[in-house]
């Protein structure tokens, strides 16, 4: 299973990330997770949302670079070398980790590692074959993560 990820290039300049969250929020798009990263004067802005195709659309049409990217959500154990034994098998594979991102469902349980690699449809089968479940789009957007602080 494929997931979608958003990937906006932005100035890295005070209020293009506010910019990008107006547009979203007043397209009613939930952000489900996001990242960024600058180099210089620009960066890229990844988000995971609720719904990516529509997303881009609302986006693209506020005219914003946006590449809708198809990304692999892995669940990996949350414990030592459970990152560790993800990885080593995408090396020896010699699939290339493009882009890399996680975050804990629950603590000592379960963990999310979302990937962005040159060979997404070999990874999916190589992941498949190795006992590791991918979630899709929906499934990662539905995602609730387990709370043991009580806010």
């Amino acid at each position: 299973m494929f997931a979608y990820q958003l990937s906006v290039k932005a100035e890295n300049r005070p209020g293009n990330l506010a910019k990008i969250t107006d547009i979203l929020e007043e397209g009613k798009i939930n952000i489900r997770a996001v990242t960024i990263t600058s180099f210089n004067d620009h960066g890229i802005i990844n988000l995971l949302v609720d719904n990516p195709r529509l997303a881009t659309r609302i986006l693209e049409k506020k005219n914003v670079s946006v590449v809708l990217k198809k990304v692999i959500a892995v669940l990996i154990e949350d414990k030592p070398g459970g990152l560790n034994r993800l990885v080593r098998l995408l090396a020896n594979e010699n699939i290339n980790l493009e882009d890399a991102y996680g975050f804990v469902l629950e603590s000592r349980k379960h963990a999310v590692l979302v990937l962005d690699v040159d060979q997404p449809e070999k990874t999916q089968k190589i992941l498949s074959s190795s006992g590791y479940k991918t979630l899709n789009a929906d499934a990662l957007s539905a995602i609730e993560p387990f709370h043991y602080i009580k806010y």
